[in-house]
């Protein structure tokens, strides 16, 4: 007879990353050497020392990437998924368990470091097929969730980085069998907030909010996350700043399509020259710009409010200098400090 007693939420979960050194002790259990040199008999039940699986017992026990368990380790798990019980090596005592077992895995085609053995596939009761978002929504929804952001991000590049996922997702030029995780937009917008954070601490600014220059520093930062075709080694960088590009463009047409930006154009139609950067801070990007007409516009379809701090105000307006430069309606520059400058 089990002995009821209530359970912490913490004691009914159990997990174990599956690794190459994993062992039957490990997930099942074996004897214990310290037991029998304490002078208890080898054929003790009290000399096996239980291992993950049996301590969960009552609770949800998941392994980790399970086609990284060796096949003869994952031989152990049979008897759990049918019978629900374990043995111990050669002992007679036979432990039944009340436990679910869960298991994540990788398609086979997506590496060569293992598989599932068929014996135990055939024992999961169902088999759950993940996949990337669907949509920009859930993109950026997901990212929203996941990452922890020490500046603020405002919505626009959020999606400005969605789409830039997606597009390094569906490019010929990446390997579509490594594909490019969620982790992918979830860093990409980390590595944003660093940048603005960075920048606030130099120029002294208030509030850290990221601009669109701060999404500069993602190519290089995120570079090792994604998997090339052979055929372009060398041009790595290079492909991932252009479809980084792609989905500023993309976000810009789509957040502010059809607005009269002929004020900002206009500020630029005598010579004059507006520099940024993310070493510029939002006061002295706004001192450059001025009054706009058309700005509360620009703002509010951005989804930054009637009365924005310095720092959403300066996020809006390098926006749309940087996506009237990719419509090729301004000229830009990079100097070797690392500024910009906008120009005619």
């Amino acid at each position: 007879m089990y002995k009821r007693q209530w359970l912490h939420r913490s004691e009914r979960y159990g997990e174990k990353l599956a690794t190459p050194d994993t062992s039957v002790g490990d997930l099942i259990g074996d004897v214990d050497p310290i037991k029998v040199a304490e002078g208890r008999a080898l054929g003790d039940p009290e000399t096996i020392h239980f291992g993950l699986v049996p301590r969960t017992n009552r609770g949800i026990f998941a392994v980790n990437e399970l086609p990284d368990l060796a096949e003869r380790i994952q031989v152990s798990l049979l008897n759990v998924l049918e019978e629900r019980d374990i043995q111990v090596r050669g002992y007679q005592l036979r432990l039944p368990l009340d436990v679910l077992l869960v298991a994540s895995a990788n398609p086979e085609d997506y590496t060569n470091r293992g598989r599932i053995i068929t014996p135990l596939k055939d024992r999961f009761g169902a088999e759950i097929r993940t996949h990337y978002p669907v949509d920009l929504e859930l993109e950026t929804a997901l990212v929203r969730q996941e990452a922890a952001l020490v500046a603020a991000v405002p919505e626009h590049l959020i999606d400005v980085l969605a789409r830039y996922t997606r597009a390094v997702r569906e490019s010929s030029s990446v390997d579509s069998r490594s594909g490019v995780s969620a982790r992918f937009s979830i860093a990409a917008a980390e590595t944003v907030a660093a940048s603005a954070l960075r920048r606030s601490g130099l120029r002294g600014e208030r509030e850290a909010v990221a601009r669109i220059c701060d999404t500069v520093s993602v190519t290089s930062t995120l570079r090792g996350k994604v998997e090339f075709e052979s055929g372009e080694e060398g041009r790595e960088t290079e492909i991932l700043a252009h479809l980084l590009r792609v989905a500023t463009a993309e976000t810009f047409r789509a957040r502010l399509g059809g607005l009269d930006l002929s004020g900002f154009t206009d500020l630029v139609a005598e010579g004059a020259i507006i520099e940024t950067g993310d070493l510029v801070s939002a006061d002295e990007l706004l001192t450059q710009i001025g009054t706009v007409p058309g700005l509360a516009k620009v703002l509010d379809r951005l989804g930054l409010g009637d009365a924005p701090s310095p720092g959403q105000a300066a996020s809006g307006i390098e926006f749309v200098l940087e996506g009237l430069h990719l419509t090729r309606r301004l000229a830009k520059e990079l100097t070797d400090d690392g500024r910009t400058l906008y120009g005619s």
